[in-house]
């Protein structure tokens, strides 16, 4: 049965922040809060963690992941991109967008898209997510909390407590965060595509 924390959204608790990063450094599996929703997490180095990820939302090997960072020096040890990206991400991060960029060698094979080499990277701006990976010190794998059948993340913890309890180490209760989905960006040297339009305004990447 998994655990469940009422962590301020605003000002979280060092104690319940320092509890959730030993869950996931000992190979949890957490649900948390974003500004688009809540997702599931795991240590970005866990197989059997994202396994149970996948396992949960049924997903198959072609789905893309995400790498939930601090900021953007730790986005650069895993995503490729030269300065003009670098300025776009720095004016617009955190925030509700997810970037698809060509992949570092320093990103594991099995959380890439098999057959571009693409990952996921994500800056939310929330405080708990924002404490977490700062006492984490490394980014969370990541992937939105939809449940099979389903097309919206779940957005209330208790829900989330009573339907994923037994497949989850933590619910992170971190209140309300959103319906709309992130808007998905894919970032290379030679182009920029807004691929799905969500909470995060497109304009800056037409």
């Amino acid at each position: 049965m998994s655990q469940f924390f009422q962590i301020h959204p605003e000002n979280p608790q060092v104690r319940l922040i320092k509890q959730a990063a030993e869950v996931i450094r000992g190979g949890g599996v957490i649900a948390y809060p974003t500004d688009c929703g809540y997702s599931l997490g795991c240590h970005l180095g866990d197989k059997t963690a994202l396994d149970r990820i996948r396992a949960i939302r049924r997903l198959d090997d072609k789905h893309n992941f995400t790498l939930v960072c601090r900021d953007l020096s730790e986005i650069s040890t895993y995503a490729r991109f030269d300065n003009h990206l670098y300025r776009l991400l720095k004016n617009n991060t955190p925030g509700p967008y997810t970037f698809i960029f060509n992949a570092t060698s320093e990103v594991p094979r099995r959380l890439l898209h098999p057959k571009r080499k693409t990952i996921g990277i994500r800056i939310p701006n929330n405080q708990i997510v924002s404490a977490l990976l700062e006492e984490l010190g490394a980014p969370i794998m990541s992937v939105s909390l939809i449940l099979p059948g389903e097309t919206d993340p779940m957005t209330d913890p208790y829900d989330i407590r009573d339907t994923l309890e037994h497949a989850l180490d933590l619910v992170i209760d971190g209140g309300f965060c959103g319906l709309q989905p992130t808007t998905v960006v894919k970032m290379d040297a030679d182009s920029i595509e807004v691929v799905r339009i969500g909470a995060g305004d497109p304009a800056p990447f037409a």
